[in-house]
């Protein structure tokens, strides 16, 4: 089972799509979703969808990170494919998805993917789980409940 609500969120870090590390403590409101692969057709439209909210995102303060399996190169081929504008970590060797408690399936080619699992943390807390997830208008409902949870609010 994942991480529940108000437990606290662990320190991760991994590689970001450009090969950089990206250390995550969640002091500020953060989405951190977890996906079984790249370009595969219900992970592309959660993608793309993320990266059509991704300003009101921003406007709420809040931060997008999508996690997989994939290594950076398949995040890096991924985001320009796609032309996503925030962040994908690799997690190859299941070290983020093993913090979080994220269930894992077999994906293609008989690899470990991680479930359609989705964070809203702040605080250093989890504030909201999201679990096997429809992919299609996922962006707008976690966003629409972080809202509704009071977890951030949007500009007028």
């Amino acid at each position: 089972m994942p991480l529940e609500e108000g437990t606290d969120a662990p320190t991760v870090s991994a590689r970001n799509q450009d090969g950089e590390t990206v250390t995550l403590e969640f002091e500020e409101p953060t989405v951190l979703y977890f996906y079984p692969r790249d370009d595969t057709p219900g992970c592309t439209i959660e993608a793309n969808q993320f990266q059509r909210e991704r300003e009101t995102y921003r406007d709420a303060g809040v931060e997008i990170y999508g996690v997989s399996t994939d290594d950076v190169d398949s995040h890096q081929d991924f985001c320009e494919q796609e032309g996503l504008e925030f962040d994908l970590l690799a997690d190859p060797d299941e070290e983020i998805s093993d913090a979080f408690d994220v269930p894992r399936r077999e994906g293609r080619g008989g690899l470990p993917a991680a479930e359609r699992t989705t964070f809203v943390l702040d605080e250093g807390k989890v504030k909201a789980v999201s679990k096997n997830v429809d992919p299609d208008g996922h962006a707008r409902d976690v966003l629409l409940e972080t809202v509704d949870e009071g977890i951030v609010s949007l500009p007028e």
